[in-house]
């Protein structure tokens, strides 16, 4: 997708073309039209298998399993365990930080409890949205943007994307797989599509894919192309989960963030959802997370 690349590191590597020539100042551009993000998801292999990224044995904290079963919140969840009230597997359980497996018989005043079905949806996030579940200072949060009538389960924002920037935010009540797209280790994909106030300068483009220094360590991206031949519009690909990345790059070498746009996320893409809108993901999205999408 772009033409000038490094490894996904942290750390500071020369950038090359595909061809294997080195660009002058490090430029590249990429001649195409909006939507030039918004191609299928390939199917690769991950790095590593997931069990070496995680040991999850499905085992969640019983009063998560409880509140995610829709009787009442986690916090109620701990004072009925307290008082006697849920049993497990024919025994009562009081003990708070208790964990259950999938198909453990849990039960709240003799009735069984379902653990919640788990669905994954994509939003293309709008601008002025808080990502968060809730927050008493927030006008607007993604959360107003999901309906209960079509979507009943509570799920949560992977990640987060701030007040200002738009584009491809995934949600599910998945705890497991939402900790392995966030995982370091894990190196997901992201793909930002960046609006400037000003030209990026080819040695300023040299300096993002080489590694520049910021107040928490060393950040390089892993990709890097000029949109238009104004070369005030860049796409930006990162691996990095550090808080506001993007925008501190650009604002440590002195240009303004206009616009940000993610436009990719795990190989997923905001493709046909306006503003505003989700969906859910096709089964074949789903098992295309599970085997560890692409990276």
């Amino acid at each position: 997708m772009y033409k000038a690349q490094n490894k996904r590191s942290d750390a500071p590597a020369r950038s090359k073309s595909n061809t294997g020539s080195r660009r002058q100042n490090g430029a590249a551009t990429a001649r195409s039209g909006r939507g030039k993000y918004d191609t299928p998801f390939r199917k690769t292999a991950p790095r590593k298998p997931l069990k070496e990224i995680t040991n999850d044995t499905g085992e969640v904290r019983l009063n998560k399993f409880i509140a995610n079963s829709g009787i009442c919140s986690r916090r109620e969840a701990d004072t009925y365990i307290q008082t006697g009230l849920v049993t497990v597997n024919g025994k009562i359980v009081t003990e708070l930080g208790t964990k259950v497996k999938p198909g453990d018989d849990v039960r709240f005043n003799g009735q069984r409890l379902k653990g919640e079905q788990k669905v994954y949806l994509v939003m293309n996030k709008p601008k002025n949205y808080v990502t968060t579940m809730s927050d008493p200072h927030a006008e607007q949060t993604v959360m107003d943007l999901i309906t209960k009538d079509k979507c009943p389960q509570r799920v949560f924002p992977v990640g987060r994307l701030d007040k200002a920037t738009t584009g491809v935010l995934l949600f599910t009540n998945d705890g497991p797989l939402a900790e392995r797209l966030m995982h370091p280790s894990y190196e997901t994909r992201k793909i930002y599509q960046v609006d400037l106030d000003k030209n990026l300068k080819g040695g300023d483009f040299s300096a993002i894919l080489n590694g520049i220094q910021l107040e928490d360590g060393e950040i390089a991206a892993d990709k890097l192309s000029y949109i238009d031949d104004d070369r005030s519009k860049i796409g930006i690909e990162i691996h990095s989960g550090r808080n506001r990345i993007v925008r501190r790059i650009f604002e440590h070498l002195g240009y303004k963030v206009k616009k940000l746009d993610r436009v990719y996320f795990a190989g997923l893409t905001k493709k046909n959802l306006k503003r505003g809108q989700w969906r859910f993901l096709t089964q074949e999205e789903v098992n295309f997370l599970m085997m560890g999408g692409e990276r």
